[in-house]
């Protein structure tokens, strides 16, 4: 059975906690939870919400060199850029920024227990707080974490603005894993998140051939005229059923834009 270790002392939070399949233990504190690494192993370590992304990298750190396979979930109640991308490069599975909810901080939980290959899912190629570059494996569990930590690095803009682009990046990461690399592992998609003064950019690009988005039959943005037609392109192509996302991004963000191969896409959403 896989092992989980809780660091809280809410005893509300503990008991939400025990109902996943796994043996889950509560650690008092970051002195306390240490003590425990060393004494067995343990699948997934959450940080208590009450300690900041600083505080949590040191734990992780000092716990890595006992445990070296420890994957780490971050709580925490507020974050910045460069806490995101501290977390990033030191392979933090996941981060989750208050306010969140016990069915997301369990989602999360399920994600790390079961992952396999996910290590080297994201890499930071270089980053800077206004300009974070990354290269991504194609899986489901990468799309998930990498979501994660993008809603907890723009946690500097309104919720309801955050919830769109989270959409927006969402859709169109899967849609670059999907249909440009086919949800090859061995494949990886090119992306970018940069803040400016008056926006924020979203850069993909996949490893595809690309396609001209005007000429998509089994996409709903492709079908305005009847956004339900392409329902019946796409059960022809043996595709899961969907094809509406590109065109709800198109109403969350600003501007949608794709280069002339059809395998990069920027999305920019104006703050001012």
């Amino acid at each position: 059975m896989k092992r989980i270790l809780v660091i809280d002392n809410d005893s509300t939070w503990v008991s939400q906690a025990s109902v996943l399949p796994y043996e889950v233990e509560t650690a008092h504190g970051s002195l306390d939870a240490l003590r425990r690494l060393r004494q067995r192993a343990y699948d997934v370590m959450v940080t208590s919400g009450r300690t900041h992304i600083d505080e949590d990298l040191a734990l992780f750190r000092e716990s890595r060199r006992v445990r070296p396979g420890l994957k780490a979930i971050f709580l925490a109640p507020s974050a910045t850029a460069p806490d995101v991308i501290a977390a990033l490069r030191a392979h933090v599975f996941g981060c989750l920024v208050a306010p969140f909810t016990i069915t997301e901080v369990a989602d999360m939980i399920r994600a790390a227990a079961e992952a396999v290959d996910w290590h080297d899912g994201i890499q930071v190629i270089a980053a800077r707080p206004e300009w974070i570059s990354l290269r991504v494996t194609c899986s489901l569990v990468t799309a998930e974490r990498l979501t994660g930590f993008m809603s907890a690095m723009r946690a500097d803009v309104p919720e309801t603005v955050r919830d769109d682009l989270l959409f927006a990046f969402r859709e169109v990461l899967m849609n670059a894993m999907e249909h440009g690399a086919g949800f090859d592992p061995e494949k990886v998609i090119e992306v970018s998140a940069v803040k400016t003064a008056r926006a924020i950019v979203y850069y993909f690009r996949d490893p595809g051939q690309g396609f001209d988005p005007g000429a998509v039959s089994h996409s709903a943005i492709a079908n305005t005229a009847d956004p339900m037609a392409h329902l019946e392109h796409r059960a022809a192509q043996g595709l899961r059923p969907g094809g509406f996302g590109m065109l709800i991004v198109r109403q969350l963000v600003d501007e949608v834009m794709y280069s002339e191969a059809g395998n990069e896409v920027l999305l920019i959403k104006h703050t001012q």
